[in-house]
């Protein structure tokens, strides 16, 4: 089967280019996220790693594009989008939420093509094989906006417009179709470290169901918890920053 045609520079976001960092990280957001989300991220990781967002189709300023519906389809356009950016420097990946599942698929797809990345951060997800029977993607639009609510994910000023939530309901419908219906084949695994972060109280992934990554990779496996929900990413960015810097920089796997 023929490979979809690519653009390059409609899928990688490049806040703060630096050709000469020592390692390039790849960062794909939650269902309903855009690279934005990772500025913040990128400022905090330069000069010594060179942050790469990925923009999905359906937002932003690809707003005018039909969103993709599964993981297998967005990890193979990602893969390919990802071609000029790999093979000069060490290449690693950052997802939350969907985006960590995502990531594993990325993973794959790079090993697959022989460019294997040096590391996986897992944030905000349980491991790809441990499954549950969610289907808010099924919902009416007041379902998703519960949804939205529980993870409080989403800036109140967005879910109190209606006018702004009517624009985003259906790209997040669609995100949570592809992560819902996604099925990890049966003994995946990359061969390069996983690190998985975790809230201690976020509803979507228990600390156990975070653990069992450890069974999707050959290398080395680590564990961190933090306080908080589903994001406690945006009140613990400085210390997820400086461990992925750490890990990283002077590229170092975890050991254990």
């Amino acid at each position: 089967m023929a490979r979809a045609i690519v653009d390059t520079a409609l899928w990688i976001r490049r806040f703060h280019p630096n050709p000469d960092s020592e390692v390039r990280l790849v960062c794909l957001p939650h269902a309903g996220g855009s690279a934005s989300f990772y500025y913040p991220v990128s400022e905090s990781l330069r000069p010594g790693v060179e942050v790469l967002a990925v923009q999905y189709p359906g937002r932003q300023d690809r707003r005018a594009e039909p969103c993709i519906e599964t993981v297998e389809v967005l990890a193979d356009r990602i893969v390919t989008a990802l071609g000029p950016w790999v093979g000069d420097k060490p290449l690693a990946l950052l997802g939350h939420s969907m985006g960590a599942t995502l990531a594993f698929e990325v993973a794959r797809g790079l090993e697959r093509r022989g460019t294997a990345p040096v590391a996986l951060f897992a944030s905000g997800r349980r491991a790809p094989s441990r499954y549950r029977d969610d289907q808010v993607h099924l919902r009416d639009d007041d379902g998703i906006v519960a949804e939205l609510q529980l993870l409080s994910g989403t800036d109140s000023r967005l879910l109190g417009n209606e006018d702004l939530l009517r624009l985003v309901i259906p790209v997040i419908r669609a995100d949570y179709k592809a992560v819902e219906t996604y099925r990890c084949e049966p003994g995946a695994q990359v061969s390069c470290p996983i690190t998985v972060l975790v809230g201690d109280s976020d509803p979507k992934a228990t600390i156990e169901e975070a653990r069992a990554w450890s069974e999707h990779t050959t290398g080395a496996f680590d564990l961190q918890v933090y306080p908080g929900g589903h994001f406690y990413l945006s009140t613990h960015q400085d210390e997820v920053t400086d461990l992925i810097s750490a890990r990283l920089t002077g590229y170092s796997p975890p050991r254990g």
